[in-house]
């Protein structure tokens, strides 16, 4: 028994790797493809900067905590970083430095002038007041104001932060600088210089290229059956669009369990029921498992919560002919291979869920020009970039003989390095 369990231990290091090591591997390939030089991977493997900081926070018993948080810089040689600060229980610095490359990618698929970004501190904000949260978020802008800035490096909401928590972040930014400076973070309330549709950007994005993937495989969107891992933030706006457009959402889930129904489930009333983290699953009896909900019969299967769901274990029953990836990372390179030898469509990250850094980019203009656009023209903006981009990667991976992901890493990964040459950094 022992034994069994150290040889499945091993198998899933083996398999889920770590994500810094996972996305390396990707990036070195794709400059292999590109013909890049062994430098410009040593010089992309890494952030060019990582921040540790120590926040003390008078908690609400009086007594002062000590988080940790963390500012990666992965690159900048395109412009100024940009990326998102998530409060989280299970932040590592490894992460965040692998999602700041993501970011890099995310910003060249997309063709903004950014490099990558990324945050977190290690905190569970479900168990923290208004008030302390509040803390916690003034104290991490004042830790990393050094490095940080409207043509430095731009913050924006990410796991479990949210437009007040910008807004703090800002005010605190504004008062380090003595002036009022919108510019500095992304995700704010609309009242403070936010952009329309950047709340739901992220959920748009992989809306478009879901619509752009089914056209591909000749499936209608309305009608399809379509299963929803996650029902946070991307997660509900995202069961909400295909809803609103005619799909079938055959399952969601939660982290407490998932829901499925073959005749489709009423996205409304789930919306209705849930709460603020998106929890809806434990006011119902007849739960499914994750696994369970993953291998479900259907058209499109839409990972939007954790890391690592699809992987060599269970990639060969993945019933569905889509897969779009709204989540950091859900499925491994193996579970990765075996679904693009499977012929399935797999739509990576860096491109489905990059609708958010392209309207926070939006929203950066807006405040650098003075001057507000309106939904209906962010909407449209939006759609253009996404669906551009997506054929792209699409048309990368046919020529090329590469699969979707390993296609979006080359598109993503070519501005930065081109910018790194012309520079004369490599």
């Amino acid at each position: 028994m022992v034994a069994d369990n150290a040889a499945d231990s091993a198998k899933d290091q083996k398999e889920s790797m770590d994500v810094l090591a996972s996305t390396r591997t990707v990036v070195k390939n794709a400059l292999e493809k590109l013909g890049y030089p062994d430098e410009v991977f040593e010089l992309m493997k890494d952030p060019m900067r990582m921040m540790t900081v120590r926040i003390p926070v008078r908690m609400d018993d009086d007594s002062i905590k000590i988080f940790t948080g963390y500012r990666a810089q992965h690159n900048d040689s395109v412009g100024p970083t940009k990326g998102g600060v998530r409060f989280h229980p299970n932040v590592t610095e490894k992460e965040v430095k692998a999602l700041s490359i993501w970011m890099s990618l995310k910003a060249g698929i997309v063709d903004l002038p950014y490099g990558g970004g990324k945050g977190g501190i290690i905190c569970d904000p479900r168990e923290m007041s208004f008030r302390e949260l509040e803390g916690l978020s003034r104290g991490y802008v004042r830790a990393i104001s050094q490095i940080v800035g409207p043509n430095k490096d731009i913050p924006a909401p990410d796991v479990f932060t949210n437009s007040q928590i910008m807004a703090w972040m800002m005010d605190e930014y504004s008062r380090i600088d003595e002036f009022n400076n919108p510019g500095f973070i992304t995700g704010k309330p609309i009242v403070l210089g936010g952009s329309h549709g950047r709340e739901s950007a992220t959920a748009k994005g992989v809306t478009i290229c879901i619509n752009e993937a089914a056209k591909k495989k000749g499936i209608d969107v309305n009608g399809a059956r379509v299963v929803v891992q996650g029902f946070g933030n991307a997660g509900s706006f995202l069961a909400k669009f295909l809803y609103d457009a005619g799909a079938k959402i055959v399952g969601i889930s939660d982290a407490y369990g998932a829901l499925s129904d073959p005749d489709g489930l009423d996205i409304d009333y789930l919306l209705d029921r849930r709460d603020s983290f998106g929890t809806v699953t434990k006011l119902f009896e007849n739960t499914i498992s994750n696994k369970e909900l993953l291998e479900l019969d259907c058209d499109i299967l839409v990972p939007a919560a954790v890391q690592n769901q699809i992987t060599e274990e269970n990639a060969d029953n993945i019933k569905a002919s889509i897969v779009v990836e709204a989540a950091n990372g859900p499925t491994t390179l193996e579970g990765t291979r075996i679904l693009s030898e499977r012929g399935i469509l797999l739509v990576p990250d860096v491109l489905a869920s990059s609708g958010g850094v392209t309207v926070s980019y939006f929203e950066w203009v807006q405040n650098n020009q003075g001057y507000y656009w309106t939904a209906e023209e962010i909407d449209k903006k939006l759609h253009e970039i996404m669906i551009k981009s997506f054929n792209n990667i699409y048309n990368t991976s046919e020529t090329r003989r590469v699969d979707m992901r390993l296609a979006a890493y080359m598109v993503g990964v070519r501005k930065m390095a081109e910018a790194a040459r012309f520079r004369g950094w490599v």
